[in-house]
């Protein structure tokens, strides 16, 4: 019985990792409040393994989704597809440098200042601000970068360096490699889809580094209910992903980024607000 019921938090728990992975609503923020409700009875080592691991499942959604796309020796493509892909990788791991740099310097350190609820409050709301002022101002603007070739390096390193504002809890990954990609004329489709790609190499890194954390502190044996955890976390991760990537690129197509922008704002008054309560309770 506490095996299915660890397994039923940890489905619940992939759900949302699936969903707020992608959409620049914070995963963090959603984490925050949701284990206020579901709490799974593990250690907090493995539970911060759990909450690493599962996002292969949602990495893998992206692999699957871009496959053809993201394969530089795919047989659809002629010579100068195949150079174009090559190309598109070299400009994702440009991206990936600085966020790479700071976390491995200072991950931990912001993490342990920053993982706070008013922290992760003020970071929703402040963003929210922003993506409806960016929103705003980009709403007859012509775009520069209409889809994700047209990326050079430049800007995929001027992308990067706004990405490591994800290092800031709250902030949300997707969310600011969205929002500094639109600010320098990155249309709102090809924003999302270099934002999924800037993930695989990010999050597989990340993984490695809090799963080689863990097993340094605690080990590599897992009991039956942690195993079971983790595959309930991540194959429901990947089929939430699945379904809400596919959302995320048809929703930009027709519509801005300015709703998700008020649903951080609401979503940062309701993180101070319930701690607010429990302390004025307790």
């Amino acid at each position: 019985m506490p095996m299915i019921i660890e397994a039923i938090k940890a489905f619940f728990i992939g759900i949302v990792q699936g969903i707020t992975e992608w959409l620049p609503v914070s995963s963090t923020g959603h984490m925050i409040l949701f284990n206020e409700f579901v709490k799974m009875d593990v250690s907090p080592e493995f539970f911060e393994l759990f909450e690493v691991v599962i996002q292969f499942g949602s990495i893998l959604a992206v692999l699957v989704l871009f496959f053809d796309k993201l394969n530089p020796f795919s047989r659809k493509k002629d010579e100068a597809m195949k150079k174009k892909t090559w190309t598109l990788w070299i400009r994702v791991i440009i991206a990936v440098l600085p966020a790479a740099i700071i976390g491995l310097l200072l991950d931990d350190w912001f993490q342990a200042k920053f993982y706070n609820y008013v922290s992760v409050a003020v970071a929703l709301i402040f963003y929210g601000i922003l993506f409806i002022v960016i929103e705003r101002r980009n709403k007859n603007k012509t775009m520069i970068y209409n889809d994700v070739y047209d990326i050079d390096g430049a800007t995929a390193l001027k992308i990067g360096i706004f990405q490591v504002l994800s290092i800031i809890p709250g902030t949300s990954r997707s969310g600011s490699t969205i929002l500094g990609a639109s600010v320098i004329g990155v249309s709102r489709p090809a924003a999302a889809e270099f934002s999924f790609f800037l993930a695989i190499p990010v999050m597989l890194g990340a993984s490695a580094y809090k799963v080689l954390k863990y097993i340094v502190k605690v080990g590599v044996a897992l009991t039956s209910t942690e195993i079971m955890a983790l595959i309930v976390g991540t194959v429901t991760a990947f089929a939430v992903s699945l379904i809400v990537i596919r959302f995320l690129m048809n929703f930009v197509r027709k519509h801005s980024f300015e709703s998700f922008g008020w649903y951080r704002i609401v979503l940062g008054i309701i993180v101070l607000g319930y701690n607010f309560v429990k302390i004025v309770v307790s």
